[in-house]
């Protein structure tokens, strides 16, 4: 788990523009409509006929990101970076409905 914070470090800091994902999640509603960059480690990945969500993990939190028709998703492991309008659904508490609309991916 060690490395996957310090791989989320190098990657938040290599790329420039990109947000912290612990920044978006702590404070979502400053965000909302805006477009944002995230990159790191895809942790889950779910696609069925080129559309589909997948979750980016950068070593500060885990983003969902909901894929373009066409595009597809990334494997598992994969390392990428996502460009997209940020949305901000609810906050409950501690949980928050947030997910990134990809509008451009690139691999690491």
């Amino acid at each position: 788990m060690r490395f996957l914070a310090v791989l989320g470090l190098v990657l938040v800091t290599a790329c420039p523009g990109v947000k912290p994902i612990s920044e978006l999640l702590d404070d979502p509603a400053r965000f909302d409509g805006q477009t944002v960059r995230i990159a790191g480690e895809v942790q889950e990945s779910i696609g069925v006929l080129g559309v589909g969500i997948y979750q980016i993990n950068d070593g500060t939190g885990t983003l969902t990101v909901v894929s373009k028709a066409g595009n597809g998703t990334p494997r598992v492991g994969a390392k990428v970076g996502v460009e997209g309008e940020f949305r901000s659904a609810f906050t409950l508490g501690s949980l928050t409905g947030v997910v990134l609309v990809e509008q451009q991916r690139r691999s690491q």
